[in-house]
């Protein structure tokens, strides 16, 4: 399971009064029909901040996808980007073992102390990567950050692996520099 997911389930009985096995023994005995409906539940009926309760339904939901599947699910039409995808991976994760590669439902968070870097499958012959970097100006490739808003400063637009040079990694080099 990925760390962070580990830590918040280590921390929940002493943030909210129960252990995740608790929780979710409570709401299967509720058989909420949305995800929502839990949330709310737990927020109203048990004092739980918004970001505890979202997490407990979550992570008590029988319908997690495993990362493979939400990778796989990503690129489902968009095969052709594979190679790019997997090309930044090897690149990224040879920054350090401290690199955190965490696929979510639309793109791939990529993260040291704090995500540097995003991944995501924009179009079927386009990767959109996003890169957290104070203090570096856009240039014709390193464009302002669009769609990912303030998740990232920056975007660059990807459509063939080749593309993954040596002047990307370096932007990719500096936004992991940065996420100490």
């Amino acid at each position: 399971m990925e760390q962070g997911w580990q830590t918040l389930i280590d921390n929940l009985p002493a943030k909210t009064g129960k252990s995740l096995a608790e929780w979710k023994a409570l709401l299967q005995k509720k058989a909420f029909d949305k995800h929502m409906e839990a949330v709310n539940f737990l927020k109203a009926e048990y004092g739980v901040t918004h970001g505890f309760a979202n997490s407990i339904v979550k992570l008590s939901s029988d319908e997690q996808p495993a990362e493979a599947d939400l990778v796989a699910n990503q690129y489902a039409g968009k095969e052709a980007l594979l190679p790019i995808y997997e090309k930044l991976l090897a690149l990224l994760q040879g920054f350090g073992a401290d690199v955190r590669v965490v696929p979510k439902k639309g793109t791939v968070s990529v993260i040291r102390k704090r995500q540097f870097a995003l991944i995501k499958p924009a179009t079927k012959t386009r990767i959109d990567l996003g890169l957290k970097l104070r203090e570096v100006p856009f240039t014709g490739r390193l464009l302002n950050s669009g769609p990912f808003g303030t998740m990232c400063t920056h975007r660059v637009q990807l459509s063939a692996a080749g593309e993954v040079d040596a002047e990307l990694t370096a932007w990719l080099k500096e936004a992991y520099r940065q996420s100490q």
